[in-house]
């Protein structure tokens, strides 16, 4: 069963909320959009989103909310060549910035695990 959570709420028109799932996969569409960043655990990638369908690309990605407050928790595959501090800075940074944006809650960490180093697809 899926959390969710009231991230609007107008006692006049009514409230508005979201699934944990929801916010995982926003996670993960802005962590593949990240140059150096190969796919999610599991192999996903944003490309794949379109076939597979997007409840795929929140498999590398776990979500806790408590009081608002997003704790992020992500596995990823890198390409090989990258650097792994820049790329994992890049990829907290637009993650952090499209759950906030896109939700109005508030993200405390995006904590990162690198599961695999891949060479670049054609290389």
């Amino acid at each position: 069963m899926r959390d969710t959570y009231t991230i609007y709420d107008d006692q006049t028109i009514g409230k508005v909320q979201i699934a944990d799932e929801v916010v995982a996969i926003i996670a993960g569409l802005a962590a593949t959009e990240v140059e150096g960043v190969a796919s999610m655990a599991g192999n996903i990638t944003n490309e794949l989103v379109g076939k597979l369908g997007m409840k795929n690309l929140s498999k590398g990605v776990k979500v806790d909310v408590l009081e608002n407050v997003v704790c992020v928790n992500l596995n990823l595959n890198l390409e090989y060549g990258y650097s792994i501090p820049e790329t994992c800075k890049k990829v907290q940074e637009k993650v952090k910035t499209a759950i906030e944006n896109m939700t109005g809650l508030e993200v405390s960490d995006v904590n990162i695990s690198i599961a695999s180093v891949a060479l670049e697809e054609g290389k």
